[in-house]
């Protein structure tokens, strides 16, 4: 599943317990990196590493703050912060007419129909359903972080729908658009 790989090192990230969180974002941004590396030497474009290319200056900020202050005033707040970060990520790639998804659905679709007007609606589109599952869950991560504390439930449960939510909305709109297109 392209979507679990690309997502991958905030996975990792988010099931390292929050007192190792220096170790987790090494963690994250080891395999953000073996992530870029991989589709560098497979060929693939930018356009289809924007998440992970987000992924790894991301992870890499984060390392640099966890290690030089394990005690951050962040370090509560960096669930929250990370869903900001992909939510920022998508939302340049939609005001920049590339949205993230577009690369990812390129490697799985002919490229006959990669500029159709069809195919980038859809992926804006689903796009637009990440960045909308990603800011939900920055601003409820924030919350839980200030009221709650950072509940651990809480705070994994949140991290766990933001990206559930999005790939089966994927996978079903998908779907039906396909189904859709063979009808016509």
């Amino acid at each position: 599943m392209t979507y679990v790989r690309t997502f991958l090192p905030w996975i990792v990230y988010a099931v390292i317990p929050s007192g190792s969180w220096k170790w987790g974002a090494l963690a994250a941004l080891v395999v953000a990196l073996f992530l870029v590396a991989t589709q560098v030497r497979a060929g693939r474009g930018a356009d289809a590493m924007i998440i992970e290319i987000g992924s790894s200056a991301f992870f890499a900020v984060l390392t640099v703050i966890a290690f030089a202050d394990p005690h951050s005033g962040l370090h509560p707040y960096s669930a929250a912060l990370a869903n900001g970060t992909l939510a920022l990520i998508s939302l340049v790639s939609l005001a920049a007419r590339r949205p993230f998804t577009l690369g990812i659905a390129k490697q799985t679709t002919p490229r006959e129909y990669w500029d159709l007007p069809a195919f980038v609606r859809v992926n804006t589109i689903i796009t637009s359903v990440w960045a909308a599952s990603f800011v939900v869950a920055a601003v409820v991560l924030t919350v839980v972080a200030a009221v709650a504390h950072g509940n651990v439930t809480a705070t994994v449960a949140v991290q766990i729908a933001a990206l559930v939510i999005p790939i089966v909305f994927t996978q079903r709109y998908v779907s039906h658009v396909q189904a859709r297109a063979q009808r016509a």
